[in-house]
């Protein structure tokens, strides 16, 4: 993973599902171990919705960007060699070229589930006025990644492509030339022709038109700085959020952590009681088969006592006999002597 890819993929999404990636792949180069990276991962800025149709723009018609580029640099040219005729004929392609991509850009956001309004199409069309007056400008958007629409620099005049008022650039012998002539050639016979022509020669913009112009600069220069602060702004806010994100993540994880090991106590514990359990059952087998034994034993206790009771009162049967048969022998001989 490196910066390029991970921009080309982040610049390639909808709005809505840019900071939610931004924080994974920053995520995950953090985890990686390259800080630096997650870092600038970190710092891309979501594209307001005008950026990124201008970027799904390129991403999808590659062939029209060449196009508006090959347009911007004959426009260029034309300025630079005042050419009247071109600029007109390039104008015109630009006013076609220009709506005609916008109109694209809006309806390729709106397959994609994006609706561009009037707002943001006129973003999207100034950014396309931008790219044709400026070749950075025009190498910005043709990589894909703006982050905010961008801006025609200021004196460029998308509409008619012409002097600073308006309208192509024309020479003297088009517009009044014979007028000047004359002027000049009285002003030569007066000896002040030169001064003469000094006075009557533009010397730039005027007035009105520089106060114009001016108002309009500051009124740039104040949309500018109200939307460096509104983004300043939104940046601190995903700044809070990217980082609320990650903090969650890691709480998440924690808990995570902690739930696996609670879940292996509990399989533990579960095979604890297993094995009490088969415990249990052998010394319940093993207490049975004792209490068999210990209830055969007892019979066999109460047997030899009813053995001994038989064994002494025969004994005692077998006494008495023995006792009368020795009296009766003493009686026989007694009864003997008594007859010698």
């Amino acid at each position: 993973m490196d910066l390029d890819s991970v921009a080309d993929e982040l610049y390639g999404l909808r709005p809505a599902q840019f900071t939610a990636v931004r924080a994974q792949r920053a995520a995950q180069a953090r985890t990686a171990g390259d800080r630096g990276l997650a870092e600038r991962i970190g710092a891309l800025r979501r594209p307001t919705l005008a950026a990124w149709a201008s970027n799904l723009l390129v991403r999808a018609k590659p062939e029209e960007v060449r196009s508006l580029v090959a347009l911007g640099d004959g426009l260029r040219r034309a300025h630079q060699e005042l050419d009247g005729a071109g600029l007109r004929e390039l104008g015109r392609r630009q006013h076609v070229l220009v709506a005609a991509l916008a109109r694209e850009a809006q309806r390729l956001a709106a397959e994609a589930g994006e609706a561009v309004g009037g707002a943001a199409r006129e973003q999207v069309e100034a950014t396309l006025h931008a790219a044709l007056a400026d070749p950075d400008a025009a190498e910005e958007w043709a990589a894909g990644r703006l982050s905010k629409a961008l801006n025609a620099p200021v004196g460029f005049a998308p509409a008619g492509f012409g002097t600073p008022g308006g309208g192509a650039p024309s020479s003297g012998r088009e517009r009044g030339g014979g007028t000047a002539a004359r002027e000049r050639t009285a002003a030569a016979r007066s000896g002040a022709g030169t001064a003469a022509g000094r006075r009557r020669a533009p010397a730039g913009p005027a007035p009105r038109e520089e106060e114009r112009r001016a108002r309009e600069e500051e009124l740039r220069a104040r949309e500018e700085e109200r939307r460096t602060r509104e983004e300043e702004r939104l940046r601190a806010e995903e700044a809070r959020a990217e980082e609320a994100a990650v903090l969650a993540q890691r709480e998440a994880e924690a808990r995570e952590g902690d739930a696996a090991a609670a879940r292996e106590e509990v399989r533990a514990a579960e095979r604890r009681v297993r094995e009490a359990d088969s415990e249990v059952e052998e010394l319940t087998t093993r207490l049975g088969e004792a209490r068999q034994r210990r209830e055969a034993a007892r019979g066999a206790v109460r047997e030899a006592r009813e053995h001994v009771r038989n064994a002494g009162q025969a004994a005692e049967r077998a006494g008495i006999q023995a006792r009368e048969a020795a009296e009766r022998a003493r009686r026989a001989k007694r009864t003997a002597e008594r007859l010698r």
